[in-house]
């Protein structure tokens, strides 16, 4: 689970240049295209122009780019030319990239012309849940923090986490060791060391936590058909805390 410094250097590089994808989809009118245009538009970015590899094309036999997950859908949506993103849709787009063996993997839910104040409320808190878990992370401290300090903001708030899906430990593959529950106690779990690289990436809910999986064995939606959100970084333990891998520029830690 330990990263040595020339790991960690090649990961910060991967996570740079996934930071610049999402750069891409910022500056972009997302109003009207297809989500499977948006994938498109990823994938040649990241190969032609990063000259990387998106990760998730070939996982477990997926044959995407990206996932793109629309108002009720949890996480694992599947890119479609049928799927326009329409006045008033929240979409996120979860992504992977790889650039000298070393893999990154971030997302964002962005929100799509006029939308409702509801679901703007959704898509803040859940950025800032993702927010508290990361500032949840120390070297000393134990994993059960995160996931505290990320439930603890969504229920203020009035909000569900899903528990079904968690973050994970990643390096020269996708998923590794640990977990990283979006739920739990403090004090609990493993401790953080120096050297560990994981993400964090909490799904709320605006109804019920429970959800399940479409026929096509992906797509993930919320069982009551509210609405949902999600966002993503990579980040490493650091000697004095963390360090965000994926952070994007118009963010600070």
């Amino acid at each position: 689970m330990i990263k040595r410094p020339e790991e960690l250097a090649l990961l910060a590089e991967s996570g740079r240049l996934l930071a610049s994808v999402f750069s891409l989809l910022d500056r972009t009118p997302l109003l009207g295209l297809s989500t499977l245009e948006v994938n498109d538009m990823v994938e040649r970015f990241i190969v032609e122009d990063l000259r990387a590899r998106p990760a998730s094309k070939g996982q477990y036999d997926y044959g995407f780019v990206l996932n793109s997950s629309l108002n009720e859908v949890v996480c694992h949506g599947v890119p479609s030319a049928s799927d326009l993103l329409k006045d008033g849709d929240i979409v996120n787009f979860d992504i992977t990239l790889e650039k000298n063996g070393y893999i990154a993997d971030a997302s964002k839910t962005y929100m799509i012309g006029n939308v409702n104040p509801a679901a703007r409320r959704l898509v803040q808190t859940t950025y800032d849940a993702m927010w508290k878990g990361i500032k949840a992370v120390r070297p000393g401290a134990h994993l059960g923090d995160i996931g505290f300090a990320i439930e603890k903001h969504a229920k203020r708030h009035g909000y569900s986490v899903v528990h079904e899906y968690c973050g994970h430990g990643i390096g020269k593959e996708m998923h590794e060791e640990p977990q990283i529950l979006h739920f739990g106690r403090p004090g609990t779990g493993p401790v953080m060391r120096e050297g560990m690289v994981f993400t964090i990436e909490p799904m709320l809910n605006r109804g019920r936590r429970t959800v399940q999986t479409e026929e096509d064995g992906w797509t993930v939606v919320t069982k009551d058909g509210s609405l949902s959100a999600q966002f993503e970084h990579t980040v490493a333990v650091t000697a004095s805390g963390v360090s965000v891998l994926t952070l994007r520029p118009d963010e600070q830690l």
